[in-house]
């Protein structure tokens, strides 16, 4: 079994307070850096999980690890009546709150504190779930995807955005330099906390992707799963269905 990737490594708090810990501490600095870092390709992801829901013509929707809202915001588009942006980091949500009241979405969306392994909802609530790069944040991530699986209406979606690692030559080697070099001396030069990005680059890089995230949601009873590389393999989107 791999060692556990944390925040902080001399800290004997646990994984899921150091997550908490360091996105209260770039909270304000979050958006902007994740344009930066991603070169704001991370906008076009998210739109393509929008326009999967929209098919799907949800009425509830559950973003779980909605960090700022930025995913919560955009699925207003799909027409739901009804979205709850959950994320154990107060800090992130204050942030997402402030953007939400600023386009007059409060009646649409609602930010809650809360664990996304443990999740306070009553079983069959929502018509679909998401996830924008939180589920390899999770501290144990088949007891997260357990409670999404709970809480899902059976035929409900679920579709999850998070980073992969490109197998082809050279996006592959590009891929390593830019998570080695590059996006910790971009968190070093640009946020409060120099660990948190250095823990993102390694989390991202050692997190199961493609077939073998497959296989977990499988393990879990997801059924209809795919994956869909995006921009040679640096991200993913993954759908399945209850």
């Amino acid at each position: 079994m791999s060692k556990k990737v944390t925040p902080y490594k001399d800290s004997e708090l646990g994984k899921k307070e150091q997550v908490t810990q360091m996105f209260d501490t770039i909270s304000k600095d979050y958006d902007g850096l994740n344009r930066v870092i991603s070169f704001g390709i991370d906008v076009k992801w998210r739109k393509r999980v929008v326009q999967i829901l929209k098919d799907k013509k949800p009425k509830s929707i559950l973003d779980i690890a909605t960090g700022t809202g930025d995913l919560a915001i955009a699925l207003t588009t799909t027409g739901a009546e009804r979205i709850v942006g959950l994320d154990i980091s107060p800090g992130m949500l204050e942030v997402g709150r402030d953007k939400i009241k600023d386009r007059k979405l409060d009646q649409t969306i609602d930010m809650v504190v809360g664990d996304s392994e443990n999740l306070e909802f009553e079983d069959n609530s929502f018509d679909a779930a998401t996830v924008a790069f939180g589920v390899r944040n999770f501290e144990n991530l088949e007891k997260g995807l357990q409670e999404i699986h709970r809480v899902l209406k059976p035929g409900g979606g679920l579709v999850i955005l998070e980073t992969s690692v490109p197998t082809k030559t050279p996006y592959k080697q590009g891929y390593h330099l830019y998570c080695r070099y590059l996006l910790p001396t971009i968190g070093k030069i640009f946020s409060k906390d120099r660990s948190a990005y250095a823990y993102l680059s390694e989390s991202a890089s050692k997190f199961p992707h493609g077939q073998a995230f497959n296989n977990i949601l499988g393990k879990i009873g997801f059924i209809g799963i795919e994956n869909m590389p995006q921009t040679f393999g640096v991200a993913s989107i993954y759908v399945a269905t209850k």
